[in-house]
């Protein structure tokens, strides 16, 4: 989500880098995320498909997303030629520590997956649904709970070392943190009841 759209939603731009209309919003919580995917479901309620709402992805659609079919380190079907310094193969996709200037950039300038998404990778690390849960082998698409003290984040930012940029790289963050290296992006998802009221 871009800072035009959040301010054309919201009204007003909670980002430390307001350096344009096409930069990521950021320094925003995951319950100021959660407001504008609640307003946009709003504003757009009659010509959403049927059973569908906007809402942040969760770890697992986050990174089904993010791989784009891969198995490598990186959605460019390459590894890390580095984890603590610059990495070669991490520029082609990546604003991060070595190569953003200590700011973020404006989105889609640097190579997007095979499935077209850009900025999976560093920039800015993005919110997630749900709370982090421990991986089984046999999960194909797992939910973490929805309760609990923090809420999922992925992909990295600009201040962040090439290993965190990882496409399995996860944090656990509380709901109400704030960070100019935080943003989050949507995903069109059928409306779901919550973990926590499944039965």
């Amino acid at each position: 989500v871009t800072q035009e759209q959040w301010k054309a939603l919201m009204g007003d731009n909670p980002s430390s880098f307001k350096k344009g209309k096409r930069y990521p919003v950021e320094n925003l919580s995951w319950n100021d995320a959660k407001k504008f995917c609640e307003k946009l479901n709003e504003l757009y309620k009659e010509k959403l498909p049927p059973g569908y709402h906007f809402d942040l992805p969760t770890e697992a659609q986050w990174e089904y997303a993010c791989r784009a079919g891969t198995t490598s380190a990186l959605n460019n079907g390459k590894n890390l030629t580095s984890l603590w310094r610059a990495c070669s193969h991490l520029n082609e996709v990546a604003w991060y520590r070595y190569n953003s200037k200590n700011t973020t950039h404006e989105v889609g300038k640097k190579r997007p997956n095979v499935w077209g998404l850009y900025d999976m990778h560093g920039n800015v690390c993005e919110w997630c649904r749900d709370l982090p849960l421990s991986y089984k082998k046999e999960m194909t698409d797992p939910v973490g709970s929805g309760q609990g003290a923090n809420r999922s984040r992925r992909g990295g930012g600009w201040r962040s070392l090439a290993q965190t940029c990882r496409s399995s790289q996860r944090y656990a963050t509380p709901p109400d943190a704030h960070s100019s290296e935080i943003g989050f992006r949507l995903a069109l998802v059928p409306i779901q009841a919550p973990p926590e009221e499944k039965r």
